[in-house]
């Protein structure tokens, strides 16, 4: 707290540190640093902590009292007293970049993509299971934790992988991590691969794409078609590429999942080109339509793919919580990195998400989404027929299709105004000026009383943005 502050004290100064205590304090409350309701160290903890007597401190805080600047609440403790609110700062310009205002970042609401159902999560239970978690985390004895993870959510992860996506891994094998974001950062510091290109699906994950960027890899888009990821144009276009970034599950964002035949042609390239494949499972075990085919992990045998997972979708995306499962050569070099500069997420949240998939409850969870999400997609995919649009069904969402030339970009933004939160099916593509136009709609928090509802209020949204544009 004393950081906070800023308290320096001078011991051989002029002001007496009484007064120097007092000043640092004033200055914290004055710039916002300490919040009116924020409650100040004890005389005890803070004299302990500044290496003075406790009368030094207590004499600072009458004088911050005096001034009104604190309040005594008794054994309550000392707080910042409230005051009337400061000016605030000048609004800085709007952010008209693509990744903030593409509407991913948005609460979730009607056609929001990347969150799941609100009212299909099983909170009494979850809320139960992490009260244990935080209870038992408090007992434990302190320490710092294993960075690659808590070993009890690795055994979990490593048997539902086996059951679930056909990943034969050893927990060792696992890293937990900060969601897809970590994973990705983690994985780009131990391959190494500034200034090497990376095969990038086109369309393709935006975050992605630019999180290379940011790493100094540089993205070469590669078509998919119904087949999924076009391998043959990847090794045309690229056939040096130190990675290949691939959505096979469940194409992000069209859906279609990569077929057996061109599975086995990206792993051959990667094996005779020596490069990485990350398989970004988007969707695997949300599968809405018959069974979901086996992770493309499970077919590595060269010790070439790296696998990620979430719980974003299928949890919550605030846990911020994901994993890696990394061929056995690359488990040292992954602990080394994660242990010095990517360490894995708070020990409680990991087991709480370790217990509910020990007891069967994220199984049970993964059911019961996909009755849900399937019913939403075809209520939507149905409501869409019916006024004459050609849906298209695209994992978790549903693609509508709008005129050539017009702006999907300016029609979320009439949507927004009419509390609709699709994305616009552009800002996926590499180039999107030269992107066909259309309308990614989730269904996840799709009300079902109100599906005719939120169809003909996104049909006027598109009337007015396309009217505009014409």
């Amino acid at each position: 707290m004393a950081a906070v502050f800023s308290l320096q004290l001078d011991r051989h100064g002029s002001a007496p540190l009484a007064e120097q205590i007092r000043a640092g304090i004033r200055a914290a409350i004055g710039d916002g640093r300490l919040a009116p309701g924020a409650r100040l160290p004890s005389w005890r903890d803070l004299a302990a902590q500044l290496g003075v007597a406790r009368g030094t401190v207590r004499i600072a805080y009458e004088r911050l009292i005096d001034d009104q600047l604190v309040a005594s609440a008794g054994a309550a403790g000392t707080y910042v007293a409230a005051r009337p609110a400061a000016p605030l700062p000048p609004a800085p310009p709007a952010d008209e970049a693509p990744l903030l205002s593409a509407g991913i970042l948005a609460e979730p609401n009607v056609f929001q993509l990347g969150v799941p159902a609100q009212d299909a999560f099983p909170a009494k239970v979850w809320s139960r299971i992490l009260l244990r978690a935080t209870r038992a985390a408090a007992g434990r004895s302190v320490g710092y934790p294993d960075a690659r993870g808590e070993l009890a959510l690795r055994q979990e992860i490593a048997a539902s992988l086996a059951l679930t996506r056909g990943i034969a891994c050893s927990p060792a094998q696992v890293f937990i991590t900060a969601g897809y974001a970590g994973g990705l950062g983690l994985a780009l510091r131990v391959l190494r691969t500034e200034g090497a290109e990376a095969w990038m699906e086109d369309p393709g994950y935006l975050f992605a794409r630019r999180a290379l960027e940011l790493a100094g890899v540089r993205p070469v888009a590669v078509p998919v078609d119904a087949e999924g990821l076009d391998v043959a144009a990847g090794v045309r276009a690229a056939p040096r590429a130190a990675l290949a970034l691939v959505t096979p599950g469940q194409q992000a964002p069209l859906g279609m999942t990569l077929s057996l035949a061109r599975r086995h042609a990206l792993l051959d390239w990667a094996e005779r080109a020596g490069a990485w494949i990350l398989e970004d499972d988007y969707l695997g075990e949300l599968q809405l339509k018959g069974r979901a085919a086996p992770a493309l992990a499970s077919l590595d045998r060269a010790g070439r793919v790296i696998h990620f997972g979430t719980f974003s979708k299928t949890i919550s995306p605030a846990l911020r919580l994901g994993f890696l499962v990394v061929p056995p050569a690359l488990v040292t070099p992954f602990a080394e990195v994660a242990a010095l500069l990517a360490p894995a997420p708070a020990a409680p949240i990991q087991h709480a998400v370790a217990e509910f998939l020990r007891d069967g409850h994220y199984l049970r969870h993964l059911r019961h989404m996909k009755r849900v999400y399937a019913h939403r997609r075809q209520m939507l995919a149905a409501c869409l027929a019916e006024a004459g649009e050609d849906p298209v069904l695209a994992g978790l969402a549903v693609l509508q299709r709008l005129p050539a030339g017009s702006d999907d970009a300016a029609v979320v933004r009439e949507a927004n105004r009419a509390g609709l939160f699709p994305m616009p099916l552009s800002v996926w593509y590499a180039d999107p000026a030269a992107a066909p136009r259309g309308l990614l709609l989730g269904v996840t928090n799709l009300p079902e009383a109100r599906v005719a509802e939120c169809c003909a209020a996104l049909a006027a949204a598109i009337d007015r943005a396309v009217g505009t544009d014409q």
